[in-house]
């Protein structure tokens, strides 16, 4: 997900652009850049690979200027090199671009057949041809925008600057997140309120279709008809220390130790211990009346989707659908008035996931949502919203996003069954009590951080790794895998135990790790039994497990990984802890850069 930054002031803005893109870093890119306007002309400076690349190139020279656009890229359309990074210029107009422009083919072979030349190959140089002859014909910044976006097909945010109109800067968003933030003398323009957090904390939010005309006395916002509208002022909340590693080597490990914590606090907004009871938003409808609930996410959300799956059928006995947002409304899905939608994501604006809301929306389906941003697109267009409180995530693998999740969905599946008639008072209160003992399970998982990082050090070497686990087990099984793929570029797959029987098991030799997710408990024996499967065709297990488990298994392990005993409902949050920080160690002993890996990025705002 690229990031945007822009500030109209009295004073130069490079240096406050960089630091702005240093808190964009977490969403992933791969080139950087930033331009102003400087003595009637668009001075600009851009970069290949990290920040520091283009902050180097700023110390030999200097950005001079009042008012200034910066971005960090996520590439789509193009190779991520220089000529390809943002801002763009063509002619007397720069701007830079989040998102995708579908029809950029069509209008790419328009402007060329009027003669006009490219220099890049993305989509976004397409948007900067249209509004730079909007302005060769006679039309102002205002008018050239008004004409011009009606013309793109797609998702975007764009910010957007006139050589000619040094006072002035123009945002647009549709499809992809864009904030307008307040100053005294001077206001800004950006991706999301981290972004302008030590800048301001008066913000508002650009809605679907908004554009905004910003100077640095007043933000005027037109809606998609260009009718002049008002959009809320309201207090972002959040602080640049809110992206300080610490002491900590890395945000992943920082964000790894952050969950008891976060979790607690987002279990206190869900649970009233006292009362031994589960409480949700004021909801307006009546959960007891779902007969079906419909789930769609994307990557560790989908993850924690799957696991919700087992506790809404185990507790509130209603069937659950469980989709990929990318592939969810092309295979037409049938959907019943009057089901519930749930819908994850911790950016809360993740395109496919969006896009499959509102065709549940379209579909008569009560749409909920569980996500970390409050003020995201689906936040907004939610009718029961079920806020994690994570606080942001930075590292791209997300960790503390998916116990938060977790820790709600929980919440929600109990309330879903005693809305059912399937819980009684009592087993509520053992649900509340379970649920409030998470964190301090989690505090003591973190406390074998030591162990799993002598574990890693067996790991790194491989070319494959598999992981095994059955019932919610089997959910984190796979969420282990991409933890691992995602940082440190090993291939890793997840199976259900049972299955390896069934093909994988072919893969089996002393060269691939097996990872086995085994707590004691009902399925532990059948577990241990595929796991003994593996032993015997020479396969090297490390076996996660509680003390019990470990006793019963251990002993033919090449290595085990001892977790605290806690009940099977919260089993998936603590043993997140495990497959998180194996992970992590991992990708250290690799040399892989663990917060930022390559080709990803933090929220995917592009199908």
């Amino acid at each position: 997900m690229c990031g945007i930054i822009g500030i109209l002031s009295k004073e130069d803005v490079a240096d406050r652009l960089v630091d702005g893109l240093r808190r964009l870093e977490y969403r992933g890119y791969d080139s950087a850049g930033i331009c102003t306007i400087h003595n009637g002309a668009l001075e600009r400076r851009r970069a290949e690979g990290k920040l520091n690349n283009l902050a180097a190139k700023l110390v030999l020279d200097p950005l001079p200027g009042t008012v200034g656009i910066a971005h960090t890229r996520w590439a789509t359309h193009g190779a991520p090199t220089e000529d390809n990074a943002h801002p763009h210029i063509v002619g007397d107009v720069t701007l830079v671009h989040n998102g995708i422009i579908e029809n950029f083919k069509s209008l790419r072979n328009e402007l060329i057949a009027q003669g006009r030349v490219f220099a890049s190959q993305t989509d976004t140089e397409v948007v900067g041809h249209l509004l730079a002859r909007e302005v060769e014909q006679g039309a102002d910044p205002k008018q050239a925008v008004a004409n011009v976006l009606p013309r793109l097909q797609g998702a975007f945010a764009l910010a957007i600057m006139f050589r000619a109109w040094p006072d002035l800067l123009i945002g647009a968003r549709l499809g992809a997140p864009l904030v307008v933030g307040y100053g005294d003398g001077e206001n800004y323009i950006g991706s999301d309120a981290l972004a302008l957090a030590p800048l301001t904390q008066k913000i508002a939010y650009l809605e679907e279709g908004d554009w905004a005309v910003i100077t640095r006395e007043s933000i005027e916002i037109f809606d998609l008809n260009n009718h002049p509208v008002e959009r809320p002022v309201t207090s972002s909340g959040v602080s640049g220390a809110m992206i300080d590693k610490g002491n900590y080597r890395h945000f992943m490990l920082k964000e790894i130790f952050e969950q008891p914590v976060v979790v607690a606090q987002t279990l206190r907004s869900y649970l009233r211990p006292l009362e031994n009871q589960v409480a949700l938003p004021d909801m307006g409808f009546n959960l007891g009346g779902i007969k079906r609930v419909t789930i769609v996410a994307c990557g560790t959300s989908y993850y924690a989707g799957l696991i919700a799956k087992y506790w809404f059928e185990k507790f509130a006995r209603v069937p659950v659908d469980i989709d990929v947002a990318s592939e969810f409304r092309y295979r037409d899905p049938v959907l019943e008035p009057g089901g519930l939608a749930l819908f994850i994501s911790q950016s809360g604006e993740t395109a496919d996931t969006l896009a499959a809301l509102r065709h549940a929306r379209a579909e008569k389906q009560i749409i909920a949502v569980v996500v970390n941003v409050p003020t995201s697109s689906m936040a907004r267009e939610a009718d029961l919203l079920l806020p994690t409180h994570a606080g942001p995530e930075i590292g791209v693998a997300s960790t503390k996003a998916f116990t938060c999740q977790l820790s709600v969905l929980a919440a929600l599946a109990a309330n879903l069954a005693r809305a059912n008639g399937h819980l009684s008072a009592d087993e509520e209160g053992a649900i509340v009590k379970h649920l409030t003992e998470a964190p301090a399970a989690m505090n003591q998982a973190l406390g074998h951080d030591d162990e799993i990082e002598a574990v890693a050090h067996l790991i790194a070497p491989a070319r494959d790794v598999l992981y095994l686990g059955r019932g919610p087990d089997f959910p984190m099984a796979l969420e282990g895998a991409l933890k691992l793929k995602e940082i440190s570029y090993i291939h890793a797959e997840g199976y259900a135990a049972g299955e390896m029987k069934h093909g994988p098991i072919a893969l089996i030799d002393d060269a691939v790790p097996v990872i086995v997710i085994a707590p004691s408990g009902p399925l532990f024996e059948k577990t241990v039994s595929n796991m003994q499967e593996v032993q015997a065709r020479g396969g090297k297990v490390v076996l996660i497990s509680d003390a019990e488990g470990i006793a019963q298994a251990g002993e033919d392990c090449m290595a085990t990984i001892e977790m605290p005993t806690v009940h099977p409902l919260i089993a998936p949050l603590v043993y997140a802890v495990p497959v998180q920080l194996l992970a992590y160690h991992v990708a250290v002993a690799k040399g892989t850069d663990v917060d930022q890996p390559r080709n990803l990025a933090k929220s995917v705002t592009v199908e």
